[in-house]
């Protein structure tokens, strides 16, 4: 200690050695969260710690921590004899191969990771970072939700939160990781970003739990019932991915981020790619059955055009009728929809438009290509779906086409049926190339349907009706049932070989490289929600 004399007399100040040891002993403080016990209480649950899981997403050595000595300030209930440096969430900026991102990791091990008026204040510290410089957030979920010792502000906290995620939408990338439990309020940031992934067995998402569920609707439910991973990827569609353990989750966002731009002034990172002489792929040619009901799996297709092993799917399974998700081609990213033949035959219903729909307006935000391939026989038929507005669900997916600027190119392989053949990104709505196989069927509906209407009369008055049906199906197949009548008015642009796809496509998206395309100034429109 260091004796200083002022007019009062002596006093005591630390040496400069002992408030080094200070920081030190504080940081070391810091790491330890709510401690050891705890620690390993998380680990015991088969969960990292908020530390580990932010060690394993960025790039080695490249975390930035920002408010590491943040406490709370509550005084009531015991809370002014319990404070822990972070306060139950670690936050800052690194790197994920090499590119910037902010991100947040809630410290279950603090207080159950619940979120306070400072522990808010941190995320949306990074948050407005993250706006100011252009690149993406990343959020690693953990938490019991609002800490109830705080009351309103800590529910203040929450809407600050919300508030931001709102501004960043469009602005840059949003992924939400839910590491834990994710209960009443905490479930709407998650939900305004733009991907959520889940943990198997460990995360679970609602907005009320199991008890308040009994209590109201007496209804018995586990948690992993009500918002568990399997619960919000195949039924709510909240989720995008879901994951089996901590690390293929964080493995999965390091992949997801390397399809995007850091904002939306930016396209994204092109990657190097060794092209083959031909880009041909023969295969093509015999994916599509000679019974034009008989499926097949778009994902093959898919996977012959991208970049080998480059498909990243989106929501795999949610309405598994249509198929999204990230490819490359010859290195550089498009997002992909897909109606699914192998599945429902590859009819939209309410679920597949809004998936579509979410993943076409993220990549038009974000200046990313679309590739759409389409197999459709219409939209699903029934009154569940009417009912449940499949008019108003099935207008999202064609709002989201309609309004999409950047590059837009179709490639029907086999049906384009009625008015879905307008809403999977016709060119008669904006897309700017569009393709057939010689195995495309364009027509306002199937052939046999068709007859039965046109033909009616004729078919009734026939010494054989079903001969005569035949006959008619035969004629309006061979009229109507190819590509060659939209190609004739130019809807088509070319019917191409299935081998060719490929080179097609590069080409076409070469060529759309610098399109520039706006809509009509506004404030924004008013999509059928």
């Amino acid at each position: 200690m260091t004796k200083t004399k002022d007019n009062k007399g002596l006093y005591t100040l630390p040496s400069n050695q002992e408030k080094i040891d200070l920081l030190k002993r504080k940081n070391e403080e810091a790491l330890l969260g709510g401690g050891e016990a705890r620690i390993a209480s998380q680990h015991k649950k088969g969960k990292l710690t908020a530390r580990e899981r932010l060690h394993m997403l960025l790039d080695e050595g490249s975390f930035q921590e920002i408010g590491k000595f943040v406490m709370h300030r509550c005084k009531d209930f015991g809370l002014d004899k319990q404070h822990y440096l972070g306060d139950g969430v670690v936050t800052g900026f690194g790197t994920i191969n090499g590119r910037l991102v902010y991100v947040f990791s809630q410290d279950f091990t603090v207080f159950g990771g619940s979120l306070s008026e400072t522990h808010a204040e941190k995320i949306v510290k990074i948050m407005d970072l993250a706006m100011k410089n252009g690149a993406p957030v990343i959020g690693l979920n953990d938490s019991g939700g609002a800490r109830i010792q705080e009351g309103v502000v800590s529910l203040g906290g929450y809407a600050d939160i919300f508030y931001r995620n709102t501004l960043a939408s469009g602005v840059v990338p949003q992924i939400s990781a839910v590491m834990g439990p994710c209960a009443g309020g905490a479930v709407y940031s998650p939900a305004i970003t733009d991907f959520v992934l889940m943990v198997e067995k460990t995360s679970y998402m609602f907005v009320t739990g199991p008890n308040v569920v009994k209590t109201v609707t007496h209804e018995e439910v586990t948690s992993e019932e009500l918002g568990g991973t399997s619960a919000h990827s195949t039924k709510s569609g909240v989720t995008h991915f879901s994951c089996s353990n901590e690390v293929e989750c964080i493995n999965n966002i390091r992949q997801l981020i390397s399809y995007m731009p850091q904002n939306c002034e930016e396209q994204s990172p092109v990657y190097p790619y060794q092209s083959d002489s031909s880009e041909s792929r023969p295969q093509l040619n015999d994916i599509m059955p000679e019974n034009p009901n008989q499926p097949y799996d778009m994902r093959e297709v898919i996977g012959d055009v991208v970049d080998p092993d480059s498909f990243l799917e989106v929501h795999k399974n949610f309405a598994e009728n249509i198929v999204v998700g990230f490819g490359r081609l010859a290195g550089k990213s498009i997002g992909i929809v897909g109606n699914q033949p192998a599945s429902m035959a590859g009819v939209l219903d309410i679920n597949a438009s809004t998936k579509a729909a979410r993943f076409v307006r993220f990549c038009d935000a974000f200046n990313i290509p679309l590739l759409v391939f389409e197999d459709v026989p219409g939209f699903l038929p029934g009154t569940d779906q009417e009912w449940h507005g499949i008019i108003a669900h099935g207008a999202k997916l064609l709002y989201a086409f309609c309004e999409a600027t950047v590059p837009r190119v179709t490639v029907i392989t086999r049906k384009a049926y009625g008015g879905a053949y307008d809403v999977m990104n016709s060119k008669h709505i904006g897309a700017d190339m569009n393709f057939a196989w010689p195995t495309a069927e364009i027509a306002v509906m199937g052939a046999k349907g068709a007859s039965e209407i046109i033909f009616k009369k004729e078919i009734a008055e026939a010494d054989d009706p079903q001969k005569a049906l035949d006959e008619k199906v035969e004629e309006y197949t061979q009229k109507f049932a190819n590509p060659y009548r939209a190609a004739h008015r130019g809807f088509i642009d070319e019917v191409i070989l299935p081998e060719n796809t490929r080179i097609k496509l590069i080409q076409a998206f070469n060529m759309l490289k610098n399109k520039v395309d706006k809509i009509p100034r506004k404030k924004h429109g008013n999509i059928p929600l």
